[in-house]
């Protein structure tokens, strides 16, 4: 049995919820049930650490994801590389997260962000 799960999941050794499959890669929904519903995962079925690795496996996984993303009003695309980023799978993955206003779901650096633009309006008074 494969020590990754995504490559588990490749090679039909884990289970998955497979919502599109291509020669190159899968879109899975994640088994948490994702932040909302819709939201998938796409990653190749090569096994790559993470984006900065292979770029042309990257380009695949994105351009997988864009094809998921024409479908969607709104959506955001993100990727992770490395523990400090919050990529907790080591293999290549990309969330295709299907948005909408309102929906108060925020960026995950959304506090900071707002957290910091406070405070360079105030240092600005």
């Amino acid at each position: 049995m494969n020590t990754c799960v995504f490559c588990a999941i490749v090679a039909g050794e884990a289970p998955a919820v497979i919502v599109r499959e291509w020669p190159d890669a899968l879109a899975i929904r994640p088994r948490s049930g994702g932040v909302n519903d819709g939201h998938v995962f796409v990653l190749p079925r090569v096994h790559v650490q993470d984006a900065g690795t292979d770029p042309d496996v990257t380009a695949a996984v994105m351009r997988r994801a864009a094809e998921l993303m024409a479908e969607l009003p709104a959506a955001n695309l993100i990727t992770s590389k490395g523990e400090a980023a919050t990529q907790s799978v080591l293999h290549l993955h990309a969330h295709v997260v299907p948005r909408q206003v309102d929906d108060g779901l925020p960026l995950p650096w959304s506090p900071q962000h707002a957290a910091r633009a406070a405070a360079q309006n105030g240092a600005a008074s």
